[in-house]
């Protein structure tokens, strides 16, 4: 794979300066090829990654298109799945969930220097493979005739990393192992209802998705854990005291435990999260 011409002889050896400049890309097909093959570089070693480097941010983060529109969560209106026309609205979110997590992988690379090297790998790691769920979705999608684009959207996961862009620690907590969770519980039922209208196809994509985000959210548990062990903090009590310091979303069930244990969520949040539901639950 070619890294697009618009990054600079110098950023072929700094990792973190392409990934700023896929980061800054509008067209989303040109992005996700170049987070693919920024990962492959580094892979091969052609690019290092250079934590220590002190990169300047440019304005327009990130890059993207002019469209789809950007609507409050509540104006986007539910359709049903049993219609080819619902199933393409369903699958635009979801491909605007995946453009949006290239995004978020890559301004981790960019934004936090001084962590240790693996940081930077994993995140390009899941840049990729977001990208690679964005295009499986994209082909989808064009099958029923629509394009991304096409349908409103919402910001919801940009405006958290914006929330925590000063607080690299912050970020770990709240994007993978909070918004990108809720896609672990999310998935099966949503893959239960393509399977019932009769959409393999598509559910054969939440397949790989799903696959694929435990070890997204695994990714962020680690190092989660890691900079509160260098802090000498509880990770729990530090993951509810940020939930709370940066409004994030409040946590509903049902939830998918069985996929948030092989993420790496310990059994004191899944017990935590077991009395949440179980709370949540209608009286009989």
């Amino acid at each position: 794979m070619q890294v697009p011409q618009h990054l600079t002889s110098d950023a072929t050896h700094c990792a973190r300066t392409e990934a700023l400049a896929v980061l800054s890309e509008r067209a989303p097909a040109a992005k996700a090829a170049a987070a693919q093959a920024l990962y492959a570089r580094v892979l091969e070693r052609s690019a290092a990654v250079s934590p220590q480097r002190a990169l300047a941010e440019p304005p327009g983060l990130p890059g993207r298109p002019a469209r789809p529109e950007l609507v409050e969560p509540r104006k986007l209106g539910r359709r049903s799945m049993q219609s080819p026309q619902g199933r393409a609205v369903l699958l635009h979110a979801l491909a605007h969930i995946e453009f949006n997590a290239i995004n978020l992988a890559l301004d981790a690379v960019w934004r936090f220097g001084g962590m240790p090297e693996a940081f930077y790998i994993d995140w390009l790691k899941v840049a990729s493979e977001e990208a690679h769920h964005f295009l499986l979705l994209s082909a989808r999608l064009a099958e029923f005739g629509h394009a991304y684009g096409d349908f409103p959207a919402h910001d919801g996961l940009w405006d958290m990393c914006e929330r925590t862009r000063g607080d690299v620690l912050a970020r770990m907590a709240l994007v993978p192992r909070t918004l990108e969770a809720r896609g672990l519980d999310a998935s099966p039922p949503i893959r239960a209802r393509l399977q019932q209208a009769g959409d393999h196809a598509s559910a054969a994509i939440l397949d790989v998705i799903l696959r694929d985000e435990i070890g997204h959210v695994l990714i962020g548990n680690r190092w989660f854990r890691y900079l509160c062990d260098q802090a000498g903090a509880d990770a729990h009590q530090t993951y509810l005291r940020l939930s709370d310091e940066y409004r994030a979303p409040k946590l509903r069930g049902p939830f998918n435990f069985e996929a948030r244990r092989d993420a790496g969520f310990e059994e004191e949040e899944l017990t935590a999260l077991a009395g949440l539901e179980a709370q949540q639950q209608p009286d009989d």
